[in-house]
């Protein structure tokens, strides 16, 4: 395949010029986008009960449309799985994305059109590969196999008489992509679409490890745990021993900084590439177009309408939202999204910062529900996994996974944040990491700072070391196991921690 590098990067050349265009002209796309949708939809059920037809500027559909989250839609994607067609986009819809969210027992299906896939996700698929060319116009990276480590791809029918299908947003694009796109995969579908994860690992790293993958893709817990099954296999402890011509490894679903020490460590070459993405089951949003550079280019020609909602509006019947020239550069926005799959002003539940305005790019700073918030301290994941990373820089420590929570007021003491840590590597001294956290939670937030003065508010954090592997094990009990699963970094309240807590003590009592 060597001699399609070429080729390919010439094709990814041309593709830079629609991306260049949306980004010296993000407001003439989106409005362009905006109207795309609007006259999409507005002969079907949704659209009919809210005016598209006669709605001509965005004001005036913020003040019809009300802002959704699942549960509001849910009623219109429950009529569409029952098999009725035309209620929230005027395509035929068949399939259907499973998203887990990380607390909640029941799942979230997701509606995708063949637009939402063929101009979002694989448009935006072939995007990132087309940045990546744009930093490296050299790169060998078509020239072998991409390893992909998905979610749980089992496809499942909705029902025994039904013609409409549902699984993970990994599984509905794999059984709908070109013939081409499973050309530079690996590993082979048979494997893939398992959904036994620990079963699939094995599979995985016995099938992988003689192909010649030139780049990784997927959420770095489960490739870490792909990763050192390959080394026992192997013997050596450097993916570069294994893979040479590994050159670039694409990450999102959760923020890379506590991970990212850890995998230098894993992979030891000189020039290994590391590209962030932000992808999920709603759509493909953005993407790193400067390697080594903070900040997620966002799509704008992608199918997808974009409004900001400022934090403080989180919450309201009615709450005020901004479009891109009305954002400001560190400032947290909850992410709300109209689409070609039929999602109308749907709350994503992720919360973001835009870094760069010209072109627009963001970073992704944590959930609207991943927070602590208990006395005022408004503590969000970019803060934690920004605290985790420097405790760990300044003690040697690598840490694999974590979660906190409030500790609340009582009578014997004042509030707190509980910590549950599972480290990689330990740090030697328990203490100083301790301290280094607190005192880097204080340096960035200066409402953590103020709660802390003198302990009045909040006393020092308390952390409890888990054993590793735990979060995996509480993982697998609930029927969670899998790449779209993932441990709640924050909580403001307690009841994972201590579910976490009472899983860990019965495996004691029963050990």
């Amino acid at each position: 395949m060597k001699i399609l590098s070429p080729a390919l990067s010439q094709l990814a050349r041309l593709r830079m010029g629609r991306i260049e265009h949306f980004m010296q002209y993000p407001l003439q796309v989106q409005q362009q986008v905006f109207q795309n949708l609007l006259s999409a939809a507005q002969y079907t059920e949704f659209g009919k009960q809210y005016g598209f037809s006669n709605i001509f500027k965005i004001d005036e559909f913020k003040q019809r449309v009300p802002v959704h989250n699942y549960e509001s839609i849910k009623p219109y994607i429950q009529r569409v799985m029952e098999g009725e067609q035309n209620v929230l986009w005027n395509t035929p819809i068949k399939w259907f994305a499973k998203s887990s969210g990380t607390t909640a027992d029941k799942s979230k299906f997701i509606p995708v059109s063949v637009e939402s896939l063929d101009e979002c996700h694989y448009r935006a698929g072939r995007d990132v590969f087309s940045l990546y060319y744009n930093n490296f116009p050299d790169s060998d990276v078509l020239t072998g196999k991409s390893l992909v480590i998905g979610g749980s791809h089992q496809v499942n029918k909705l029902s025994a008489d039904s013609d409409s299908y549902f699984g993970d947003l990994s599984a509905v694009m794999l059984q709908n992509m070109p013939f081409y796109g499973n050309l530079v995969r690996t590993p082979d579908l048979s494997i893939a679409l398992m959904d036994e994860w620990e079963e699939k690992i094995e599979r995985m790293a016995q099938a992988v490890i003689h192909e010649n993958v030139t780049s990784i893709a997927g959420v770095p817990t489960w490739t870490i745990v792909l990763i050192k099954r390959i080394f026992e296999l192997t013997g050596t402890d450097n993916l570069a021993d294994v893979w040479p011509n590994l050159e670039v490894y694409m990450h999102g679903g959760v923020s890379f900084t506590p991970y990212r020490e850890q995998f230098k460590r894993l992979i030891r070459k000189p020039g290994m590439n590391y590209l962030e993405s932000y992808n999920a089951s709603e759509g493909f949003f953005a993407a790193q177009d400067v390697i080594g550079e903070e900040g997620l280019l966002l799509f704008l020609n992608h199918g997808i309408f974009y409004e900001f909602m400022p934090m403080e509006e989180y919450g309201k019947e009615f709450p005020r939202t901004l479009q891109l020239h009305e954002v400001e550069a560190g400032k947290n926005y909850a992410l709300i999204i109209s689409t070609n799959g039929g999602l109308w002003r749907y709350l994503v539940g992720d919360t973001i910062q835009f870094v760069s305005m010209a072109p627009y790019r963001i970073r992704v700073s944590g959930r609207t529900k991943s927070f602590i918030n208990a006395f005022g301290e408004e503590l969000i994941v970019d803060n934690t996994d920004n605290a985790i990373a420097k405790a760990c820089e300044a003690t040697g420590a690598v840490v694999n996974d974590y979660t906190a929570a409030p500790i609340y007021f009582s009578e014997s003491g004042n509030g707190g944040h509980e910590w549950l840590i599972e480290f990689e590597q330990a740090p030697a001294d328990l203490e100083q990491f301790t301290t280094v956290l607190d005192s880097t939670l204080k340096a960035i937030n200066s409402d953590y700072e103020a709660k802390r003065h003198k302990d009045i508010a909040l006393c020092r954090p308390t952390i409890h070391v888990m054993a590793p592997g735990t979060f995996t094990e509480w993982l697998k009990s609930k029927g969670k196991l899998g790449g779209q699963h993932k441990v709640p970094r924050l909580n403001n309240e307690r009841n994972v921690l201590e579910e976490i807590l009472r899983f860990v003590g019965k495996h004691q009592a029963e050990g």
